[in-house]
């Protein structure tokens, strides 16, 4: 039996992307590594909606938040952080462990901070603010449309984890006024894991400038430098396998088109709830801040050990569960990336048949 991916990360990765990766190894340091390189570079900037640089690190999105502090602030800076669940408690718990001043918004799990209450906790005295778009741990985005535009023309970094999302929600980059946008390559992105990439504004590069705090492998100024080559590197060994495989999945985003990729996970994330709720069952999340990337389910009795054991044993089908507070409570149920209709209804029957 194949199994199935719908979690909310690893996902499904297409078979054109692993004959791709499978196709022999490259050495970093020659021509034909760097065209492929270079295409990369140029297919995330289509992906992330942005003509700034898209930096690549062989880590998880993790890794990738980690990154994207070290580099856009000094020990001590004050910094607004805006937590909806376990992702944006991590954002936060990693800014802490460098250092920074935290001001904390936290919301309750399931629903998505307003721009009132970022309106009434921002000051002068912030550097930065951080927020998670897509909350994977609980299927609820946030408002960064909205936060961007507000923060516009402020001597303020705005710094967006797009793990959960880029690539299968809309995200303008520029447009939205983000300086620091961080995703990775097991999510919407179809790819394997162990990569992340970072969007990074001029405004951003000229804080990496002067922040103080201890950085070497996450460099951004020497990521950039290697980059800005005319034949780009990367400033160290790469993981010469997932950027063959992250490029040739970036195509097959940019063959069928951002738009129509952004279409395909709304329709799917329709349905798929619209379906869970004939079954009597209930949404963890407010309905005003529904993803289109995952799901997130009430299971009640402790019965999510059960569903999951079942869809895995009998169906084939990998689902995840809850985190935090929510675990044994909850179900997730990831639909990004590589995800069709007959993925969705194969999870949809497998489901119905184990509650």
């Amino acid at each position: 039996m194949n199994k199935l991916l719908m979690t909310p990360g690893p996902t499904n990765v297409p078979e054109r992307v692993i004959k791709k990766i499978s196709q022999g190894m490259l050495h970093h340091r020659t021509k034909e590594y760097s065209k492929i390189f270079g295409e990369l570079n140029e297919r995330l900037k289509y992906v992330f909606q942005t003509k700034n640089s898209v930096l690549t690190f062989p880590s998880s999105g993790t890794g990738g938040l980690e990154a994207a502090l070290v580099n856009s602030f000094s020990k001590g800076d004050k910094i607004l952080a805006v937590s909806i669940g376990d992702f944006g408690d991590r954002f936060i718990k990693i800014a802490k462990t460098y250092g920074l001043d935290v001001d904390e918004i936290k919301i309750p799990w399931g629903s998505a901070v307003t721009i009132d209450k970022i309106k009434e906790k921002l000051t002068d005295e912030h550097k930065g603010l951080i927020i998670t778009h897509n909350e994977t741990s609980t299927a609820a985005v946030n408002p960064i449309k909205e936060i961007g535009e507000f923060l516009k023309n402020k001597n303020i970094l705005f710094i967006v984890d797009a793990v959960s999302s880029l690539g299968g929600i809309d995200i303008k980059m520029d447009d939205w006024g983000i300086d620091v946008l961080v995703t990775a390559s097991q999510k919407a992105l179809m790819s394997p894991p162990g990569l992340a990439f970072i969007g990074v504004s001029e405004k951003a590069l000229e804080s990496a400038e002067k922040s103080n705090l201890p950085k070497f492998y996450f460099d951004f100024l020497n990521a950039k430098k290697f980059l800005d080559k005319e034949n780009p590197e990367n400033p160290y060994t790469p993981a010469v396998p997932l950027i063959v495989g992250a490029n040739e999945a970036l195509k097959m985003i940019e063959e069928e088109g951002l738009e129509n990729v952004f279409l395909r996970h709304k329709n799917l994330a329709n349905k798929f709830r619209e379906e869970v709720k004939k079954m009597g069952l209930t949404l963890f999340t407010d309905p005003n801040a529904f993803s289109n990337t995952v799901t997130a389910i009430n299971i009640e009795d402790g019965k999510a050990s059960f569903i999951k054991e079942n869809l895995e044993k009998n169906y084939g089908i990998i689902i995840a569960g809850g985190q935090g507070y929510t675990k044994g409570k909850l179900i997730r149920i990831g639909h990004m990336g590589y995800v069709n209709e007959e993925m969705i209804d194969r999870t949809l029957n497998a489901l119905k048949n184990s509650i």
